[in-house]
Parts: C-alpha cells; sequence; structure tokens
C-alpha cells in the first residue's frame, strides 16, 4: 500500500465522524494555542521589563541601602552602636566631591499619600522627592509645561510634576497645568506632566507625584534616610570605575569598611541578568502548564482512535483478509492520528497568531520564533504517540476474530 493511499484512506477516516473529529481537532487546537501564547506572554513580559530597565540608560547606577534609620537624625543606634545612613547631606558631598567618573548624583525618598482636587481624589500615590537632576539623569520625561528647577529644590517650593493618568484623573474636563493639586491636604501647583511610561509591575509609573526633595522631606518623610541615589557615570565605558569611586567615597563618609557596608550598588547590566534569569524561570513554568493541556488533547486522541479502532473492526478484518499488512494497518491509523493532531496544531498556530495582536493582563505577547515549530512537533509526536496504542490493537486483530465479531 504506498504512502499516498494511506494517507488517503486516513483522511477518509478523519472526516467520517466529522463532529467527533472537530472535538477532537479542538482539544489539540487549544493545547498548541496555549503553548505558543502563554510562551509569548512570559517573553512579551521579559521584553517590557528588559525595555524598562535597558531605558534608565547604560551608564546609571543606583545605591540602595539595605539597613536605614528613621527621623531627622543622621545616626541610628541598635544595641548601643551607632550606625550612619545615607541622607541628603551625604548625597551632596558625593556630587560635590567631583568623582573622575561620575557626572551626577540624584537623591531620591518616596512615600504614599492621597492626592486629591475638588473633583476627585486618588489613594496610595507614590511621591518621589528628589532634585532637578532626576529629569535629565531618569527616564522621566516631562511632556508638556515645565520640570521644577534647582531654585525650587533651595526654597522647598510647593511644586509638581505629576504623571499622565494621575493628570487625567484629577482633571478629566481640562489640562491640570497651572492647576493645584492636595497631597495629604497640602496645596501644590502642577508645573508639568510627565510623558506617557510603560508600567512593568504592580505600580502605575503613571500615576506619580515628583517635587522638589526639600520640600518632601520637610513635609512628610523628615530629614533621615533616603531611599536610593541613582548615579550617572560620565559615559557607558566608565560605569564599573564610577561604581568604585563611590564605594570607596562613601565608606569614608558612612565610616564603613566593606565588611560593614549598609548599601548595595547595582548597575543595569547586573539587573538585566537577574531579570533574565526570573524571566526565563516565569516562560518555562507558562509554558509547563499549558503542555498540559496538549497532554490532554493527546489523550483525547487515544480515546477517539479507541472508538474508531472498535466500529471498523468489520473494515479492518476484510482489508486483512484481502492481504493488507500488519504494517499498512499500523501505518493508516497511525496516519489518521497524526492527521488529526496536525490539523489541530495549524488552527492552533492561527487562533495564537491572532491572539497575539491582543494585550493579555496588560502584557502585549510577543511570539517566539521557535514556539510554532516546538508546538506543531510536539502535537503531531503527541499523535503518534497516544495513536500507537490504537494503531497496534487494529494490526494486532486476527481476519478471523475481527469478521467473526460482527
Amino acid at each position: 500500500m504506498s504512502l499516498f493511499e494511506i494517507l488517503r484512506s486516513a483522511f477518509r477516516g478523519v472526516t467520517a465522524n466529522k463532529l467527533r473529529s472537530i472535538l477532537t481537532l479542538l482539544g489539540v487546537m487549544i493545547g498548541v494555542a496555549s503553548v505558543i501564547l502563554l510562551l509569548a506572554v512570559g517573553n512579551g513580559s521579559s521584553q517590557e521589563i528588559r525595555d524598562a530597565i535597558s531605558g534608565l540608560g547604560t551608564n546609571t547606577l543606583t545605591v540602595r541601602a539595605t539597613s536605614t534609620g528613621g527621623g531627622p537624625q543622621q545616626e541610628t543606634t541598635t544595641a548601643g552602636s551607632s550606625e550612619k545612613v545615607i541622607t541628603l547631606d551625604v548625597a551632596e558631598q558625593l556630587d560635590a566631591a567631583d568623582l573622575g567618573h561620575v557626572a551626577a548624583v540624584v537623591p531620591q525618598v518616596t512615600t504614599s499619600l492621597t492626592v486629591s482636587t475638588t473633583d476627585a481624589s486618588e489613594t496610595s500615590v507614590s511621591i518621589i522627592g528628589t532634585t532637578a537632576d532626576y529629569f535629565d539623569v531618569g527616564t522621566s520625561d516631562v511632556a508638556s509645561g515645565d520640570a521644577f528647577t534647582s531654585a525650587d529644590v533651595l526654597t522647598s517650593a510647593k511644586v509638581v510634576v505629576i504623571g499622565q493618568t494621575l493628570a487625567t484623573t484629577l482633571f478629566p474636563q481640562s489640562s491640570a497645568l497651572g492647576e493645584s493639586i492636595n497631597v495629604d491636604g497640602s496645596p501644590y501647583t502642577v508645573v508639568g506632566i510627565l510623558a506617557t511610561q510603560s508600567s512593568t509591575g504592580i505600580s502605575d509609573t503613571n500615576s506619580v507625584v515628583i517635587a522638589p526633595i526639600s520640600r518632601v522631606q520637610k513635609s512628610f518623610t523628615g530629614f533621615g534616610a533616603v531611599s536610593t541615589l541613582t548615579i550617572e557615570a560620565t559615559d557607558s565605558e566608565s560605569v564599573d570605575a564610577a561604581s568604585a569611586e563611590i564605594k570607596i567615597m562613601l565608606n569614608q563618609l558612612l565610616g564603613q569598611t566593606e565588611d560593614t557596608e549598609s548599601y548595595t550598588i547595582t548597575n543595569q547590566s547586573s539587573l538585566l541578568e537577574t531579570q533574565q534569569a526570573s524571566a526565563d524561570s516565569f516562560t518555562v513554568l507558562l509554558g509547563a502548564v499549558a503542555a498540559i493541556s496538549l497532554l490532554v488533547g493527546g489523550i483525547g486522541v487515544t480515546n477517539v482512535m479507541l472508538v474508531t479502532v472498535t466500529e471498523r473492526t468489520r473494515e479492518i478484518g476484510i482489508r486483512k483478509a484481502l492481504g493488507a499488512t500488519r504494517g499498512a494497518i499500523l501505518g493508516q491509523f497511525l496516519a489518521e492520528a497524526a492527521t488529526l493532531t496536525l490539523l489541530g496544531g495549524l488552527l492552533g498556530v492561527v487562533a495564537a497568531l491572532i491572539g497575539a495582536n491582543f494585550e493579555i493582563n496588560g502584557t502585549q505577547p510577543v511570539v517566539l520564533d521557535y514556539s510554532i515549530p516546538l508546538a506543531l512537533g510536539v502535537s503531531v509526536a503527541i499523535g503518534v504517540f497516544f495513536g500507537v496504542y490504537p494503531a497496534g490493537r487494529a494490526a494486532a486483530m486476527r481476519p478471523i476474530q475481527a469478521l467473526r465479531a460482527i
């Protein structure tokens, strides 16, 4: 029996019971589409985070305290020992040190407060206190209006730059520029509105208030430790040198050694490496979950093929009585199983490519190049694997037993 005859016979077998075949195709299609789409969601999420980290610049460092103090004092006491923390004064000394590979030092303090107008209110809004250099070093670009200035920081001016989402929420019918908003009950003037930024975390980066650090400390956080320092190196080649200079200078200012450092310094390369490892694990997990649905579809193929073998016992007996070999019978039913899963896989690919055009839970899926042939190959392999038993059962029938069973 030629390959063409086997395939033609398999196609006739698949189309003999259209509803049953369609339901089986649907199971395989869902499995294949799930694998491709979930891998695409994991890849899309990873790419968004990677772009956000890369957008911070290849020449920036972030200094975060691993132990912090509170209140207005510069030192905290624990069990009789004193420990200096990174404060605004420390940041200013770092900036004034004129380190060779450091272009700017930008301190930040953060808190969450209620922001309101006479017509609207938003709770738990991220409040960032920083300097005017924040808008030059970071990724927060002012789309309309202006950023606050160094003079505003010196005078602790009550001016703010807000995100696009917050501006729309508080002033749905008009522009927020020049308007007054209340931050925890205190009035502030909106001097600028940020350009829209992509949100990759739990909090919305477009719902934020940025104000002079002196004003935020005076009104809300106190003059204790700052949250982070963003360090801009002179260029991307000087990041490691800038990190070494900052470490030496910070240890001198804080009276610490490498063994007692109360801060960590990270750059975008280390963040990207950590993110990539987490993203790979996340994508593998999503793929494993989706593979379960593909496995269920394969079990459905087994069930359908067993029913088909039972229904076509007479046909098998007649064909074997006319000289059909065991291999021909085995090939026919394996071809039917493979045809079912191949058609289901192709439909699943089409469904996944259509679904990838839409955002899923706020993430734009990015289809991995290898996921389509992988999902198709696995679907066909599953069809063959789960079709072996029904096909073997059909091929093992003796003609006289098959004819007697009718």
